[in-house]
C-alpha cells in the first residue's frame, strides 16, 4: 500500500474512494511516568515516551491501511496524523487520508 502526504501521486491517475482512519488510545505505564518526571527537571527527550508515541502512531497507520484494503484501495494519499489528549494519562492518535484506486 502506497501512503503518501501528497495530494496526488505524480504519473498516476487516480479516483477517490474516501476518507479512511485509523486511531489508538494509548495510556502512560506509571513506570514511564515516574521517570518522565525526573526527566523533565534537567530536560531532554524523553525516550519512553518518545517510544509510546512512534507505536502509537505505527498501529494508527495500519488499522488505517486496513480500511483503505478493505475499500480495495491501491493507495493512502493526503495522509495526516492527529495527537490530542483524551484524559490524565492517556492520549489519541488518529491517522487519516483519502483512499484513492490507480485509473
Amino acid at each position: 500500500m502506497l501512503i503518501v502526504t501528497m495530494q496526488e501521486i505524480p504519473g498516476k491517475q487516480i479516483a477517490n474512494m474516501g476518507l479512511v482512519q485509523g486511531s489508538v488510545v494509548q495510556t502512560k505505564h506509571i513506570g514511564r511516568d515516574i521517570g518522565a518526571s525526573f526527566k523533565s527537571i534537567v530536560g531532554g527527550e524523553i525516550h519512553s515516551y518518545t517510544e509510546l508515541m512512534v507505536e502509537a502512531r505505527k498501529i494508527a497507520t495500519d488499522r488505517m491501511v486496513e480500511q483503505a484494503r478493505a475499500l480495495n484501495a491501491d493507495a493512502i494519499v493526503a495522509v495526516r496524523y492527529v495527537t490530542c489528549s483524551v484524559m490524565g494519562g492517556a492520549s489519541e492518535v488518529m491517522a487519516y487520508g483519502t483512499a484513492v484506486k490507480f485509473a
